[in-house]
């Protein structure tokens, strides 16, 4: 049987990260957590990731830093990043592009649904 796939969340609603860490469990995903930009890097350094899910309003450092920091490291680059986030504002949209988010929904208009139907696309 193939290792469980792991999606990494950094998301600081802990209500709504658990409610996707609860939906991806139950699919048969393995499931990290971060609660701020910051925890979400040094977590990152340890856990050997297949998706992250970023949140871009977050303590201590924002989801566009720690986006930008996983750009240039070389051992995170290739991992797919999908920022869920409530800023729905175009220029954000491309910033989080730019930085190497392959896909962007915004919080109120995308059901838990939609994202781990992606979510299982992109890890297919």
């Amino acid at each position: 049987m193939a290792a469980k796939k792991t999606v990494f969340i950094i998301e600081d609603d802990r209500f709504l990260s658990s409610l996707l860490k609860a939906r991806l469990e139950k699919d048969g995903y393995a499931v990290v957590q971060a609660f701020d930009g910051e925890e979400g890097l040094n977590v990152l350094k340890q856990t050997k990731a297949d998706i992250i899910i970023l949140d871009l309003i977050l303590p201590k450092m924002s989801g566009f830093e720690a986006l930008e920091a996983i750009s240039v490291n070389p051992l995170a680059n290739r991992i797919p990043v999908i920022i869920l986030s409530n800023l729905a504002q175009e220029g954000d949209i491309l910033k989080a592009k730019q930085f190497g988010a392959m896909e962007y929904f915004v919080k109120v208009r995308v059901s838990i649904d939609d994202l781990v139907n992606k979510i299982n696309s992109v890890l297919k």
